[in-house]
Parts: C-alpha cells; structure tokens; sequence
C-alpha cells in the first residue's frame, strides 16, 4: 500500500528528487547531495533572483546549507514535497535580508531597443513584481512562478491561508496598476 502511494506521487510530482537519492542524501551521500542540489538549484537562484532582484549566489549556497543540516529529519510523508520545504528555506532567506535591507529595484535596460514592445513589457513586468512589498511578492512569486498551491505558500511563509489570499488580491491589484498602460 505504502508502495502505491509512492508511485503515485512520483507521477504526481516528477520535478521531485526519488525516493532512494533523498535517503542517500539523508545519510550524506556525496552524490545524492550533489544530485539533490542539481535537482533544485535552478528553482532557488529564480525565486531568490525574482525576490531579490540581485546576486544571490550566497543565499542560495546559505539555503541548501540550511536544507542539508535539517535534511535528516526531512519527511517525504509530511506535509510538504520536498521542493516545497527547499523553496520555503529560501523565502524565508530572502525575506530575512529584505527586512535587513531595502530592496534595490533592478534598473531598466536602457540598451535595448524600445520597439520591442515584449521586451519591455516583460522588463515592466520585472520593475512591478520588484516593486511588490516583500511580503507580496513572496506569495505572487511562489504561487505565479513556483506553482505552489495556497495552503503550501500558507506553510511556507508562516501565516494563515486567508492572509495569503489577501496578499495574492493585493500583488495582483498592484501588479494591474503598475501595468496599465502596458495593456
């Protein structure tokens, strides 16, 4: 029975990490680490990127520090995938050092052409969800980006699932201001 239950969520979830690496990754296998960190790295350096808006080579090295000392207690069977509870680690990170610092917004690429609408639209795009308050565009980001469904943004951003409902209605309304003249 435990089996199928297994099976199903590997074809449920084919983005996450076996069963078998993450147990060698639990006991600190080299390679089961190093393939964990493959698996998720991409994920982490986006949403740490989108976050932030600037390098974020040392959070990310910072959150799968975190991920591989808390690793061993880490359960497949518990409320959250595995890519959840990295993602989580990782916000978490980058609203620590919003809140130690204002966010830089990213400036406008100047040196490509304005005809290109998309292009500016989508660096538009970038300059709204950077301007989002952190607590925002945490929730956008991991919803819009990430995939991620209410209750898991709830869990991982620490507060109540209606909060995260008001924060996804109000990212969205900043987010159609920001962009209207853009339509």
């Amino acid at each position: 029975m435990k089996q199928d239950v297994q099976a199903v969520a590997q074809v449920m979830a084919p983005d996450e990490l076996d069963e078998l690496t993450l147990k060698r990754a639990q006991r600190g296998d080299d390679r089961a680490c190093r393939e964990l960190v493959r698996a998720y790295e991409r994920r982490v350096f986006a949403l740490l990127g989108r976050l932030l808006g600037r390098d974020v080579e040392d959070l990310a090295q910072e959150t799968f520090l975190r991920v591989f000392r808390a690793l061993p207690a880490f359960s497949p069977a518990g409320p959250a995938r595995l890519s959840t509870w990295i993602l989580t680690i990782a916000t978490r990170l980058a609203l620590d050092e919003l809140r130690r610092k204002r966010p830089q917004l990213p400036a406008p690429d100047a040196s490509l052409p304005p005809e290109a609408e998309a292009r500016a639209l989508g660096r538009a795009i970038e300059r709204a969800v950077a301007a989002l308050a952190p607590d925002f565009r945490a929730a956008f980001l991991l919803r819009e980006y990430h995939g991620l469904e209410y209750d898991e943004i709830a869990r991982a951003l620490e507060v109540d699932l209606g909060t995260v409902k008001s924060r996804l209605s109000r990212a969205r309304a900043a987010l159609r201001e920001a962009l209207k003249d853009h339509a």
